[in-house]
C-alpha cells in the first residue's frame, strides 16, 4: 500500500541519519586512538628503546608493530569516514571487515604482552645485572643505565649498594675511592652530589644525595600497578571496534533497505 510504503520509507530515513551520526562519532574516536597508538610507537622507538635494550629479552619489532597498528587505524578510520559520508553499503561492509581484522590484531598483541610479562620482567632484571657489570666498558649500556637512573630516580638493580660489588667499583678502589655510585644516581646537581664513601645500610628514607631505590623495583612496581589498567583500556578499545563494525553493518543494511523501499 502507498501509505505503508511511505511510512516505512520515512522510518528508514531517520534510522539511516541516526546511525550515520553515531558511526561518525565512532570514526572520530577510532581515528584519535590510532593517532595515540602511533605516537606511543614513535615514542617507544625514539626514547623507550634505549632503556628496553638493557633487557636480555627485548623485541626490537615491538615499536614498529605499534607504529604499524597506529598507522593502519588512522587509514581505516579515514576510510570509515568516507564510507559513512558517501553512504555506500558495499564500502561500509568492507569497513566492518577491516575493523574486525584490526580487533584481532590488537587482541593478539595484548594477549602476547600478558603472556610474556614475567619473561620480560626477568629479562629486564638479568639485563640490569649485565649492564652494571659492564658499566664504563660498554658505551651503549653505560648511556642507557645512566639515562634510566637519572630519569626514573633510581640507583642500582635492587638497591644502590649493588654498585659496591661491580667491576667498576673495583677500578675506583685503585684510586682509594670506595662505596661509589655513578653521578646519574644523584638527586640534585651532580657537581654538588656526594656519591662516594656511602654507607652500606642506608634505607630509602635516608637523607643521602643519591636515590636509594633500585631500578628493577621501580620499573616492575610501575608495571604491576598500571598493567591491569592499561590492559583493561586496551581490551575496551579492541571491543569498541566490534561495536563500530556492528554500526557499519547496520548502516549498510538500512541504506539498502531505504533504496529498496524507494524502488518499491
Amino acid at each position: 500500500m502507498p501509505g505503508g510504503r511511505f511510512s516505512s520509507a520515512m522510518s528508514s530515513g531517520p534510522a539511516v541519519a541516526l546511525t550515520k551520526s553515531i558511526l561518525t562519532i565512532f570514526n572520530f574516536i577510532f581515528w584519535i586512538s590510532g593517532i595515540a597508538i602511533l605516537a606511543v610507537g614513535i615514542w617507544a622507538k625514539v626514547q623507550l628503546y634505549i632503556y628496553m635494550e638493557l633487557s636480555t629479552v627485548y623485541y626490537k619489532e615491538a615499536p614498529y608493530i605499534l607504529i604499524g597498528v597506529g598507522a593502519v587505524i588512522v587509514l581505516v578510520g579515514s576510510f570509515g569516514c568516507c564510507c559513512t559520508f558517501k553512504g555506500n553499503a558495499c564500502l561500509l561492509y568492507m569497513y566492518s571487515v577491516f575493523l574486525v581484522l584490526v580487533f584481532i590484531v590488537e587482541l593478539s598483541t595484548g594477549a602476547a604482552g600478558f603472556i610474556y610479562k614475567k619473561k620480560l620482567s626477568s629479562g629486564f632484571e638479568d639485563g640490569l645485572a649485565i649492564a652494571l657489570n659492564h658499566y664504563d666498558s660498554d658505551k651503549g649500556k653505560t648511556e642507557a643505565l645512566d639515562g634510566l637512573q637519572h630519569n626514573l630516580h633510581c640507583c642500582g638493580r635492587h638497591k644502590y649498594q649493588d654498585w659496591f660489588t661491580t667491576p667498576w667499583e673495583e677500578k675506583q678502589k685503585k684510586v682509594n675511592v670506595t662505596n661509589i655510585v655513578p653521578k646519574s644516581c644523584c638527586r640534585g646537581k651532580q657537581a654538588e652530589c656526594k656519591n662516594t664513601n656511602l654507607p652500606g645500610n642506608a634505607t630509602t628514607n635516608s637523607t643521602l644525595d643519591i636515590y636509594t631505590e633500585g631500578c628493577y623495583t621501580k620499573v616492575t612496581s610501575f608495571m604491576e600497578k598500571n598493567m591491569a589498567l592499561i590492559g583493561g583500556v586496551a581490551l575496551g578499545i579492541s571491543f569498541f571496534q566490534l561495536f563500530g563494525a556492528l554500526l557499519a553493518c547496520c548502516l549498510a543494511k538500512n541504506i539498502n533497505k531505504a533504496k529498496y523501499e524507494q524502488v518499491q
